[in-house]
């Protein structure tokens, strides 16, 4: 081994030692780290927009409990007659905020109920009117997730559609629509 200068051997154990020191410390404040709780990060600030700038829109939707409340209004005007039937509830995008089945109701009911809620809202129209049109365009009832038979009711505010309300499981469509009109009334209670 070649034999080093004095002052290239002390620079040597320096910088030696100043990095064992270093990884020392770094696994130090790594095991530090690792088990002291982290500070709770500060919330996000809020992102503000400008409500009149026209790429916003604004919608409403019908709360859990609103939902809830229509659906069991709808039933319950149905188990008055003694029906069986089941009800859903969509939100404005067709998504099924919430579904009941009454005792004793069919098995088709409940994806009819749900299809006829999807339906009212989508067109924002009684799915008595909109199986009426059937004659002048039959192709519609193609279109998925949709069944245009009476049962369907749409909910609205300011004459836009923000939910449906759909009953099926009754002898005829006539008293599926009447127990949905009846949760959209039970709404403005």
């Amino acid at each position: 081994m070649k034999k080093m200068p004095l002052r290239t051997r002390v620079l040597t154990r320096v910088l030696t030692g100043a990095v064992a020191a270093a990884a020392l410390g770094a696994g130090t404040f790594g095991a530090m780290s690792a088990s002291a709780s982290a500070p709770a990060a500060a919330p996000a600030a809020a992102v503000t927009a400008d409500t009149a700038d026209r790429n916003l829109q604004q919608t409403t939707h019908l709360t859990v409990a609103a939902a809830t409340k229509a659906a069991r209004a709808a039933l319950d005007a149905a188990e008055k007659e003694n029906q069986r039937v089941a009800v859903a509830v969509v939100d404005r995008n067709g998504n099924t905020v919430v579904t009941l089945r009454g005792d004793g109701s069919g098995p088709q009911a409940y994806e009819s109920a749900e299809k006829k809620a999807y339906t009212a809202v989508a067109w924002n129209a009684p799915t008595s009117v909109l199986a009426g049109r059937l004659a002048q365009a039959p192709n519609l009832k193609d279109i998925p997730g949709t069944l245009f038979l009476a049962g369907g009711a749409p909910v609205q505010v300011k004459d836009a559609p923000v939910a449906g309300i759909g009953v099926a499981g009754a002898p005829s469509g006539d008293l599926d629509e009447k127990f949905a009109r009846a949760g959209v009334a039970a709404l403005a209670k």
